[in-house]
């Protein structure tokens, strides 16, 4: 058993990506399986949809929900996969194994996935006006129902666990954000929240709630990083930040292998940029801090600047764990739509195997040191270091 973090808030950041969020439930089963349990899961798109299956059942049956909803939608809507033996076979065949996914991602664009979303055929291609809620390539109504199948929303509502996801009005084109904890969702999440941080348009139509209409938070934000880490008040915290984008990744030779790069650095959302940026910030408010210490009390009371710099001031730390996925050799521009059954079980266990990775450095979960503010890990990028020359 892994020791438990010493810190005010663990949480677990959750980006969108479609059919590489199975990822994230072996990242999650990882953290069950060594008793971590954080108390802020904030989640966008495929992550939010994740975010309601983990705070939604208690650890003991938390993994076996998140097993039964992505062996669900992995079966495409129609008919039965029939190529399962098939790709096991072709395992380490680059060629053949990107063939089969070619295949699979076809299969989900022409037919669906059951229980999640299915075609709406001709009809979105022939133009005239569908309404808002049918202006889509799909028709994502059976979510609802799966997810109210596999989610206790009376638990999400309950607590004690803090849940954010993240839709843009489709309105007002801003970002909003539902919270058991705050705001219009207190206490009152349900299906359609969730469904609506992951309703990504064209292909899936906009979620209706309390009479605005909302589309995929990712078009604004694909990580909820720095709503974590900017939260108030603040407190010591340690967060597992969960990517399934690389910002990183090498030069295109081909339109496809473009249009996979344009997805890798249009969703990653430049998660170490955003955390460089933050560290930068937490740096700030610790310099803040120090040079008020050497200001009398007095004038800190009564200067109008030194009472702003106060509250901007802060002394606490940050840990930010990364994993991020690490896109395998067959893989190309329909990984976020791919779905067979047999990808997705790859996904899982590459999830699995790197928080199994992370967790074998246990002071990588433990505080900084005093004079440090804000501090970021990652297992690949250690590997990566140890190879180099």
């Amino acid at each position: 058993m892994t020791k438990k973090p010493d810190f005010e808030t663990v949480a677990l950041v959750l980006q969108g990506g479609g059919a590489l969020g199975s990822y994230q439930a072996g990242v999650v089963e990882g953290l069950v399986a060594a008793d971590i349990e954080p108390d802020w899961l904030a989640g966008i798109s495929i992550g939010a949809i994740n975010t309601a299956l983990i705070a939604g059942n208690p650890p003991a049956t938390r993994v076996q929900r998140l097993r039964e909803f992505w062996e669900t939608i992995c079966q495409p809507a129609m008919f039965a996969a029939p190529l399962q033996s098939l790709e096991q076979f072709v395992h380490g065949m680059p060629e053949a194994r990107s063939a089969l996914s070619a295949l699979g991602a076809w299969r989900a664009m022409v037919e669906g996935q059951r229980d999640f979303f299915v075609t709406r055929g001709l009809t979105p291609w022939l133009g005239g006006k569908q309404g808002i809620t049918e202006a889509s390539f799909y028709d994502t109504s059976q979510l609802r129902g799966t997810l109210e199948r596999f989610v206790d929303f009376d638990r999400i509502n309950a607590g004690p666990t803090r849940v954010s996801v993240g839709a843009v009005n489709v309105r007002t084109g801003n970002f909003e954000l539902f919270d058991n904890t705050t705001g219009s969702a207190r206490k009152a999440m349900r299906a359609e929240h969730f469904m609506a941080s992951g309703a990504l348009p064209p292909g899936f139509p906009a979620v209706e709630i309390d009479g605005e209409y909302y589309w995929d938070g990712g078009l604004v934000s694909n990580t909820p990083l720095a709503l974590v880490l900017n939260a108030m008040p603040r407190r010591d915290t340690l967060v597992f930040q969960v990517d399934l984008w690389r910002a990183h990744g090498t030069l295109p030779d081909n339109v496809y292998d473009a249009e996979e790069r344009r997805k890798d650095i249009t969703y990653s959302s430049r998660t170490r940029a955003v955390t460089d940026m933050l560290a930068r910030t937490q740096h700030l408010r610790r310099l803040l801090r120090e040079v008020l210490e050497h200001v009398p009390a007095k004038v800190q009371l009564s200067d109008r600047w030194c009472r702003e710099a106060k509250e901007l001031a802060s002394t606490r730390q940050y840990n930010v764990i990364h994993l991020i996925y690490q896109d395998k050799a067959w893989e190309g521009l329909a990984k976020d739509y791919e779905f067979s059954i047999t990808t997705m079980r790859e996904h899982w266990a590459s999830g699995l195997n790197d928080i199994r990775h992370t967790l074998e450095h246990p002071e990588w979960l433990q505080r900084p040191p005093a004079d440090v503010e804000f501090v970021t890990h990652d297992y690949h990028r250690l590997r990566q270091a140890k190879s180099s020359p």
